[in-house]
């Protein structure tokens, strides 16, 4: 059984490496850690936003890949 932490701690550990790899880049183009750091917690606090509005915009309008049997 996998346990809901297990899944809790792969996100977080996800959204972390994604954040450090978009620190990175920015620090690879700007020369500047103040502007990638900037850049990166910008994309922290903003991805989780669009992915919440995106998954919605999937569920609600979206029926793709959806069974449309009702038993």
């Amino acid at each position: 059984m996998v346990h809901v932490k297990r899944h809790i701690a792969k996100a977080i550990s996800y959204r972390i490496l994604g954040t450090l790899q978009t620190i990175t880049i920015g620090y690879i183009f700007t020369g500047s850690i103040v502007i990638s750091s900037t850049i990166g917690i910008t994309e922290l606090c903003v991805k989780p936003i669009i992915y919440f509005i995106h998954e919605r915009i999937w569920y609600k309008y979206i029926k793709f890949g959806v069974d449309k049997h009702e038993d």
